[in-house]
């Protein structure tokens, strides 16, 4: 212990279960491997890796390190009554706090690195700290929890009791402004306040940073806090009120939402398959788009909007430009291998989706930035991925069956993660409520709290593949899922009720001859002209058709729907259809009368040329819609005379492979190959202690310390003609790419590009 100077000193100390601890906890450490430990210290005190690690910790620990950067050095006593907390319990921060590289254990106690210092100042106006410290005074160094720059002659112990305890007034106002921050004031140049300033600068108990402003010093503000650091100091988690829903009942809600789930989805491939929208040329769905499918499934268009990018996200949907018209949005091949397995290994791989999509669902509609389509690039934003993760993880720290609604939810988010929590703000895209809500929908809870899946689909990331968490949720929500029925009950008024979520070779039939009516637990499906000439015009027969009915209904055919389906069957195909650019003939004269002065169809431009024939110039796939959309039924003549049949295929599109959206961290085996590197590495360096450090992070952060510290160096220089020189500085500052150094034994300044700098080693 005596001889550790520095945090690369205290890592070279360290035990490889140590340092494999610290990849484990801060994986960019780890990635590219460094050369040594040197290398590995150098890349841990970077302004981007301190802020990444920064960014993981919770209020206790965030608060713990700024009580070490107050007192530093210091032990745990110190830190605890900075804390108000006991010794044991800021012991095991300090702990972790060593263990992240973000303080190191010297001979006169921990320390915080001096990058951390740096980086906290600049962290001080997250919610719920004293707020900014910083009053634009190059002159004046703050320090984290609004605490003010350390003063030469303040009063100590008793004195400055004695001296705190006598101002009372206008100073005793001034002083209670201050305490808990900012630390900076300030004073008007006459009237009671400016007298009171004045003599409590010339009491030691502020300094003066110019003619208008003072500053609190730090053992002054201690002393007012009560030898507090913070007014609300939160070394433990806050208490989240919950009520308690059996586990029971909240995996039998998530089963159902899990089960409609898959129903939409489902539908939502059906319909695309068949009559796919198109494709913006800003890419995306259009509005009316998103509104009718939100009709069709009879949801909000927020909730359509999420299936839809989750659809997307699963590699469900794509876009199909293959074609000669306009690109469409269309479900991939991947959507038929979907169709075909389990339901619980449909949601699971629905929600897993979910859970990685960097897509933001909730930004689709009309914001202060402009209407934001389904399915752009505008839904992405990375942010909400990470606070899904963050509120899930916070909701599975509950007990099993705890219901937290989102107000508590956040306060205990903004404890977990309080720099992420400041960051976001209120950031409505997405909150706890957001993520509460779409976890309903994706069946990851039900009744509010985490289900039994959900749990197994978050749990493990460590210990467990991809494919192996997968395939337990699947299982556990697989006989949560209502089971699927091959069956429905026809009745006399032309619907048929599907007792449970539809499947197979009944769904694909009722999909086809019918249009749903209302959904549920049991679902309504309504029998009418245009559905059964649906099916006609898929080249069904009649007979056909009854008899397909008659196998999935536990009730028989009906008399009025078997009346239905024979006089739609007996009047379709009365006229036919050719090119002329189109031809429209049938044996009915007064059929074609009606046709032909049927104002709906006045865009066809029809042509007389014989009692039964018509002809136009529109082409034949154009006139066969119309006329079907006035309900006339046609079909379509081929080539040789005979009616020509187009069964409604599926259109599918290849899924495009995407770069996988991943956050992975280092395990343990990595890590560990990672500190075999680390130690021959440094077992290299010792044997050529001579040479000089050529990583490009180890020579800014070892200019950095020289700076601090007033040391010397020698560096490798390379000048304009290619050579490099050696020189034997002593930094003075490094900004902006470029460092000013005293040159050798003078006092010659001058300034090195950064990017030249071909090596660093400390002399001496």
């Amino acid at each position: 212990m005596g001889t550790l100077r520095s945090l690369a000193d205290d890592l070279r100390a360290r035990s490889d279960a140590e340092l494999v601890a610290l990849l484990e906890a801060r994986p960019d450490l780890a990635r590219p491997a460094p050369a040594d430990v040197t290398a590995l210290a150098a890349r841990a005190t970077t302004r981007a890796s301190l802020h990444r690690a920064l960014d993981g910790l919770d209020l206790a620990h965030l608060q713990a390190l700024e009580a070490v950067v107050v007192a530093s050095p210091c032990e745990a006593a110190q830190v605890a009554a900075l804390l108000a907390t006991d010794e044991r319990r800021a012991g095991e921060l300090l702990d972790r706090l060593v263990l992240l590289a973000l303080c190191w254990r010297s001979p006169e106690g921990v320390r915080a690195t001096r990058a951390v210092a740096q980086v906290l100042g600049e962290e001080d106006d997250r919610p719920g700290g004293p707020g900014p410290a910083a009053t634009g005074s190059a002159a004046t160094t703050f320090g984290p929890a609004g605490l003010g720059p350390a003063g030469p002659e303040v009063p100590e112990g008793d004195a400055l009791d004695a001296a705190l305890a006598a101002t009372d007034g206008p100073a005793r106002h001034l002083l209670d402004a201050l305490t808990w921050g900012p630390a900076t004031g300030a004073l008007s140049r006459s009237g009671p306040m400016a007298a009171a300033g004045t003599a409590l600068v010339e009491a030691g108990l502020l300094l003066r940073v110019d003619e208008d402003h003072v500053v609190l010093p730090r053992q002054v503000a201690l002393a007012l806090r009560g030898g507090r650091l913070h007014r609300h100091p939160a070394v433990d988690p806050p208490r989240v009120p919950t009520s308690h829903v059996a586990q029971e009942v909240v995996d039998a809600a998530a089963g159902g939402r899990a089960g409609d789930l898959v129903v939409l989805v489902t539908e939502i491939v059906d319909r695309w398959g068949v009559r796919p929208p198109r494709v913006l040329r800003s890419g995306g769905l259009a509005v009316r788009d998103l509104h009718r499918l939100a009709a069709h499934l009879e949801i909000p268009e927020a909730e359509t909007a999420w299936l839809l990018e989750t659809a997307h996200a699963a590699g469900l949907l794509g876009v199909d430009d293959r074609r000669g018209d306009e690109p469409s949005w269309v479900p991939t091949t991947d959507a038929d291998g979907w169709l075909l397995v389990d339901a619980g290994e449909r949601w699971a791989r629905l929600a897993a989706a979910w859970w990685s999509m960097s897509a933001a669902p909730s930004l689709v509609g009309s914001g202060e930035g402009g209407r934001v389509n389904a399915l752009t690039t505008a839904t992405s934003y990375p942010p909400a991925r990470r606070r899904r993760h963050d509120a899930l993880a916070a909701l599975a720290a509950l007990p099993p069956g705890a219901v937290a609604d989102a107000e508590h939810l956040g306060e205990l988010l903004r404890w977990r993660h309080p720099i992420r929590a400041a960051r976001a703000g209120g950031d409505p895209a997405s909150g706890p409520e957001v993520v509460l809500r779409e976890a309903e929908w994706a069946g990851m809870t039900g009744r509010g709290a985490l289900s039994t899946p959900g749990r197994l689909l978050l749990a493990g990331a460590q210990d467990t593949s991809d494919q192996e968490r997968l395939a337990a949720a699947a299982r556990a929500m697989e006989p949560l899922v209502p089971p699927a029925v091959d069956h429905v009950l026809l009745q006399a008024d032309l619907t048929a009720v599907a007792p449970g979520r539809l499947d197979g070779a009944a769904r694909t039939l009722l999909h086809l001859v019918s249009d749903i009516e209302s959904r549920g637990g049991a679902s309504v499906h309504r029998f009418t002209e245009t559905s059964v000439r649906r099916a006609l015009d898929a080249g069904w027969s009649a007979d056909r058709l009854l008899t397909e009915l008659a196998a999935v209904s536990r009730t028989g055919v009906p008399q009025p729907l078997d009346y239905l389906v024979r006089d739609v069957a007996r009047r379709h195909g009365q006229a036919t259809v050719g090119a002329c650019a189109a031809y429209l003939r049938s044996d009915d004269p007064a059929l074609l009368d009606r046709v032909e002065h049927d104002r709906a169809l006045s865009v066809l431009q029809w042509r007389r040329v014989a009692p039964t024939v018509l002809v136009s110039p529109v082409p034949a796939p154009t006139v066969v819609d119309l006329l079907r959309e006035e309900q006339y039924g046609p079909v379509v003549e081929g080539a040789g005379g005979g009616a020509e049949l187009f069964p409604q295929t599926a259109r599918r599109v290849q899924r495009r492979a995407a770069a996988p959206v991943r956050v992975s961290g280092v395990d343990r085996q990595v890590a560990t190959a990672v500190v075999g590197i680390v130690r021959r590495g440094e077992g290299a360096a010792e044997r050529g202690s001579e040479d000089l450090a050529t990583d490009p992070v180890v020579i800014a952060a070892t200019l950095r310390e020289a700076v601090a510290e007033g040391g010397a160096c020698w560096i490798g220089y390379a000048d304009d003609a290619g050579g490099v020189a050696t020189h034997l500085v002593r930094p003075l500052g490094l900004e902006a790419g470029r460092v000013r150094a005293a040159v050798g034994d003078g006092d010659v300044v001058r300034s090195f590009g950064l990017h030249r700098i071909t090596g660093v080693r400390p002399a001496g």
